[in-house]
């Protein structure tokens, strides 16, 4: 196994814009990332499996629901906490990042803001530590991008709800514990419910045959007339403005998390091409590579500056959905960019598993189409822009 040499770009010397807070957080996620992610990661991506081994250390470094309070066993940090967290994940392995994204933007939040104190008190602690792990069921085999075409429904029978319907694409349902699962009531309006294993007519196959998030487990969440208690009904929003609140939140994770990868991307190109000799000389003595190099740490730093301001943003509660989705929709662009990049200065090598590269690149697929399409994020700014709705 090769040593984790990882070392952040900092061109811009954003470091100095951040709180020691900040920086002790993003530390202990960066160390834990090569200790323990690091080494394991390219095996469990080639056996298409998930490492459950490491999610005690992620509950233990923050990644589940760090800006949730204290109260409900949370850490309490800042919204730029989260994204650093996020950050230094993702640079290790996107469907790990997706693992702690789930869980807290899509499962912790919903529960954190639209559910009841009891709710809290029941679910919050123990998906903190990782004893309980989550899943968000939105996305149907029929209804992607259009969410709030879902079929998925229940009825009120008295003494509970009878939930039917199927979701798909879903990070952490083969092993998650509960699930938050939208659903239409007999009115048609959108609600969330707490879904837990073991109810009867609940089940989560796996999906397989991925080329991409292989070290995620990701799978269905199909329900035949099961009973959900009343109390498991998130009360405090409806509609389909609820869960897309969840994925906004999960979207600004994202934003943060690809700039991780396009990092580690562009360091090991870096640190490649200046030990890589041919016609007698290292490659990133040559124009074309330098060019690749120079543009790559740009992008990064664009992204870098954009995500920081979106943290500000966020942290004063004025960050709006749209703003979100550009940096999303840019930050995901410019990695997988990077990747494509990366992997032709390495030639050959890099479509082996002896780096990082390949596998970030397959990953950057799927995240550029999920939490939103890369032409949905390109639509909403252009909603926001224009006040025009492209989307009817």
């Amino acid at each position: 196994m090769k040593p984790d040499l990882f070392e952040a770009p900092d061109y811009y010397n954003l470091d100095d814009l951040l709180s020691e807070e900040h920086k002790l957080v993003r530390e202990a996620a960066r160390e834990w990332v090569k200790r323990d992610v690091s080494p394991i990661i390219e095996e469990a991506a080639q056996k298409a499996e998930f490492p459950k081994s490491i999610i005690g250390g992620l509950a233990e470094i923050g990644a589940f629901g760090p800006y949730i309070p204290e109260e409900y066993g949370g850490a309490g940090l800042d919204q730029i906490s989260y994204g650093l967290i996020m950050q230094e994940i993702e640079r290790g392995d996107s469907g790990v990042r997706s693992t702690a994204s789930v869980q807290s933007s899509l499962v912790m939040y919903p529960i954190w803001k639209y559910g009841n104190d009891e709710q809290r008190q029941k679910y919050l602690p123990k998906l903190a530590t990782g004893e309980w792990m989550g899943s968000f069921g939105l996305t149907e085999p029929d209804h992607g991008s259009n969410p709030g075409g879902m079929v998925t429904h229940y009825k009120d029978m008295g003494d509970h709800y009878l939930l039917n319907g199927a979701k798909l694409w879903i990070s952490n349902s083969p092993f998650c514990d509960i699930a938050v699962v939208w659903a239409k009531n007999e009115e048609g309006r959108i609600h969330g419910l707490i879904v837990e294993r073991g109810m009867e007519g609940f089940s989560t196959p796996e999906t397989h045959n991925k080329w991409s998030l292989r070290a995620s487990a990701t799978g269905e969440l199909i329900f035949q007339d099961v009973k959900v208690p009343k109390e498991n009904l998130l009360p405090n929003k409806s509609g389909l403005g609820a869960p897309l609140g969840c994925l906004d939140s999960a979207r600004y994770g994202i934003a943060w998390g690809a700039i991780g990868a396009a990092m580690d991307c562009y360091d090991t190109a870096l640190r490649y091409a200046k030990e890589r000799i041919q016609f007698g000389k290292p490659i990133a003595a040559f124009q074309l590579q330098q060019k690749k190099l120079a543009e790559m740490i740009t992008e990064i730093t664009k992204a870098q500056l954009l995500a920081f301001r979106l943290g500000q943003l966020k942290n004063e509660n004025r960050a709006t959905s749209a703003q979100i989705s550009m940096a999303k929709r840019n930050n995901v662009e410019m990695a997988i960019k990077i990747a494509r990049e990366a992997r032709q200065i390495l030639g050959g090598m890099g479509i082996t598993g002896e780096y990082s590269i390949m596998r970030h690149m397959m990953n950057l697929e799927s995240v550029i189409t999920y939490e939103g399409t890369h032409d949905i994020h390109l639509l909403i700014t252009g909603l926001d822009i224009t006040g025009l709705n492209a989307f009817k």
